[in-house]
């Protein structure tokens, strides 16, 4: 048995109690240091002002990229040799949807409706990011949006908190495994915590009224599914929760975090997220912003210094050193299960026998296809078929734009790795002729190429048009009051429609995009998202009929910008919406344009007998493939509870599955009901409440209506 100088030495020893031992050994110094996360350098994120910090070994966290492990390795032995404790840094980075090996954006990657391929994706991200130095990530990102003008949008997975909550435990999985503590995995942070995305009109960084019922029943429950799959640290988030800051809130840090779910983790803010308490208005004075935050259950400062004021608060009596020593058990609790103190040091390998392999490209491009969203396809215009089809007119910026594929928060992934729809194209028509042409850019107002593009489409048997947002659209910081496509991209694609040959239209967004004017321009509509390496490929997977489209939408898209909060599991309003006095708009349909779930196939499917067994609570319904194509078709479970004491959503999604089916086949499916998972609703403390009465279950257009007692 070897021996230690210390106990926390010992990796025999369980946590708790090597926590203990340094904690008592450490100096108020040390203590805050352990509290404070710094940037080495410039940092990679436009959005994150500054030039960086001076280096110091005894800091907690650095949130930096040094270019390889080898330099990471370096300052972390300054850490762990050097120091009196020895006590290793974590180093954070953003991994969004890829490190090398980029991913769908999340958004798109909820479109799948298959937690799999986010848990494969995340993992694929740990190990490649691992390799180059990263201990921790700043992902995944649970916040519920209603708002396509805000850019984080793409971030996230989608409007509805529960599958929210499926897709963000699958991304703590990913990334951590089934041992933190093991090569090859990275902690997770879940942000934003809480309500972020309630922003008003869009807006970043904006303030958010929430009543107690919407966080509870919104913003919070995908966070409390992450925090049970074991997720090891929390970021707490930029917006004012109806007048009191995120990072100052003692009921959601505390009350609800820790007191409640029993997390036992550590949470960090924001970028400059305590010393920005000042522009809400909370606190000008640094030391007083240190002490609301920490009080409140914010471990961690980001960037920012304002916890160099513990030493003065505690001297002052104006914060309890049980406080501070609360904040940094929670830090070095982490620090001791991600097996930092046992191997602070990565192996320094060459990225290139990690990073971008054939497995990985592989899953990229299945993530890919099982992302994007067929909205479109009249009189069967896809598949085409590469036999038959003699020329191809290639139009429009995607076509050859890597960036655009790459997305928003693309890490250190390198678009010129990535394959654009120009170069792919080719081999998947080896006998059609290409005619490619970008007709026009993305924000630009010229039409100077305009008539190369026509020319193309004229003399071509189909019409490919590859539009969309464009790379930097969407992300931090990146709202608009107009979700409309930039440019003359609408333009374009009138002429070219005007042309008469069929029309294949790919849409890249990292959000819902306004689709009332482009929709009657084209045959067919496959919105490809910004998808990553796979992108190219994925999507020509769809067109030639390789793979049948599944991706069903998991955020609504609004015909109009007027119509913003849009979103499937809203409440009723006091009369018929039907009605003509139902309070519905005067100038516009007042339905999406695309709703939540929608998603069409190269196939059919009906529902049919759905059967409630009361007695059991099991729900039973027939589901068959009524097409000529194997499809894969994704089923969801939706509660109407017209009765309760609180009104209830028209209809929330209670469970999901993906089903494969041949031509023909069908399969009996069965859902097993649970009262207070499924049938108990939120109140405003967060209590379960079942009440018994008439429920409403629906799958597929089938409605069955029961009873449940007491």
């Amino acid at each position: 048995m070897p021996e230690y100088e210390f106990p926390y030495r010992n990796p025999a020893l369980p946590i708790e109690q090597r926590v203990d031992d340094l904690l008592k050994r450490m100096t108020l110094e040390e203590k805050v240091d352990q509290l404070m996360q710094i940037t080495i350098g410039a940092d990679t994120n436009p959005n994150n002002l500054g030039s960086g910090h001076s280096f110091r070994p005894t800091i907690g966290s650095v949130l930096s990229y040094c270019g390889s492990t080898r330099n990471r390795n370096a300052f972390q032995r300054l850490a762990v040799e050097e120091t009196r404790l020895g006590i290793p840094i974590i180093w954070g980075f953003d991994v969004i949807h890829g490190w090398r090996t980029a991913f769908p954006i999340p958004l798109a990657q909820a479109c799948s409706w298959n937690p799999d391929i986010v848990e494969a994706g995340c993992r694929v991200a740990a190990r490649e990011s691992y390799a180059e130095g990263v201990d921790w990530t700043f992902s995944p990102m649970l916040d519920v949006p209603h708002d396509p003008r805000w850019g984080r949008v793409m971030e996230g997975y989608g409007e509805d908190p529960l599958a929210a909550g499926i897709f963000g435990a699958a991304a703590v999985r990913g990334y951590q495994g089934e041992d933190p503590s093991q090569p090859g995995t990275v902690a997770a942070c879940l942000k934003h915590f809480v309500g972020y995305a309630a922003s008003e009109a869009g807006h970043d960084y904006a303030y958010t009224d929430i009543s107690s019922r919407t966080l509870h029943e919104t913003y919070l429950p995908p966070f409390q599914a992450a925090v049970e799959a074991g997720a090891m640290t929390l970021m707490s988030s930029f917006n004012d929760i109806t007048g009191t800051p995120a990072v100052a809130n003692h009921y959601t840090l505390t009350e609800v975090l820790r007191d409640r779910w029993h997390f036992r983790g550590f949470v960090v803010s924001d970028w400059d997220g305590v010393v920005q308490l000042a522009h809400q208005g909370y606190t000008t004075n640094p030391a007083e912003m240190c002490r609301a935050a920490l009080s409140a259950g914010n471990d961690m400062e980001m960037n920012s210094s304002a916890y160099r004021n513990i030493p003065t608060l505690i001297e002052s009596g104006r914060l309890k050193i049980e406080v501070v020593d609360e904040a940094v058990r929670r830090v070095l609790r982490i620090k001791f299960a991600k097996g930092l103190f046992e191997h602070p040091y990565h192996e320094e390998v060459d990225p290139g026998t990690v990073s971008l392999q054939p497995e990985a490209l592989e899953l990229s491009r299945a993530a890919a296809r099982a992302s994007m969203v067929l909205l479109k396809n009249e009189k069967n215009t896809l598949p085409l078929n590469p036999d038959t089809l003699r020329s191809i007119a290639l139009i429009g910026p995607v076509a050859t734009d890597r960036e655009a594929s790459a997305g928003a928060w693309p890490a250190i992934i390198d678009p010129k790795t990535i394959p654009t729809l120009q170069e792919v194209l080719p081999s998947f028509f080896p006998k059609s002729e290409i005619h490619y042409a970008p007709g026009c850019d993305y924000t630009s107002d010229s039409t100077e190429h305009f008539a190369e593009a026509i020319a193309a489409a004229e003399k071509s048997d189909l019409v490919i048009v590859a539009i969309g947002e464009g790379a930097g659209r969407t992300g931090e910081n990146r709202s608009y009051t107009n979700i409309a496509l930039p440019g003359k991209q609408l333009e374009l694609l009138r002429k070219i429609a005007a042309v008469g040959r069929p029309v294949v239209l790919l849409v890249s967004s990292g959000r819902p995009i306004l689709y009332p004017e482009l929709e009657p321009l084209a045959n067919a509509i496959l919105h490809i998202w910004e998808c990553g390496h796979g992108a190219a490929a994925g999507c020509c997977d769809i067109l030639t009929g390789a793979y049948n489209p599944s991706g069903r939408l998991a955020i609504t898209f609004p015909r109009s910008v007027g119509q913003i909060p849009i979103y499937y599991n809203h409440h009723p309003r006091a009369r018929d919406e039907k009605a003509e006095w139902g309070g519905r708009y005067f100038d516009l349909d007042d339905s999406p344009m695309y709703p939540f779930g929608y998603g069409l196939s190269y196939t059919s499917y009906e529902y049919s007998d759905l059967e409630i067994s009361v007695e059991d609570l099991t729900a039973q319904v027939t589901l068959r493939n009524t097409g000529k194509r194997a499809g894969r078709e994704t089923v969801f479970w939706y509660l109407s509870d017209p009765e309760a004491k609180l009104t209830q959503p028209l209809r929330r999604l209670i469970a999901f599955e993906q089903v494969d089916l041949a031509p023909g086949e069908e399969r009996r499916l069965t859902l097993q009901l649970d009262r207070m998972h499924d049938l108990a609703y939120i109140d405003p403390t967060g209590k379960k409440v079942f009440e018994p009465g008439r429920f409403i279950l629906s799958v597929g257009g089938e409605k069955a209506e029961f009873v449940v007692a007491e």
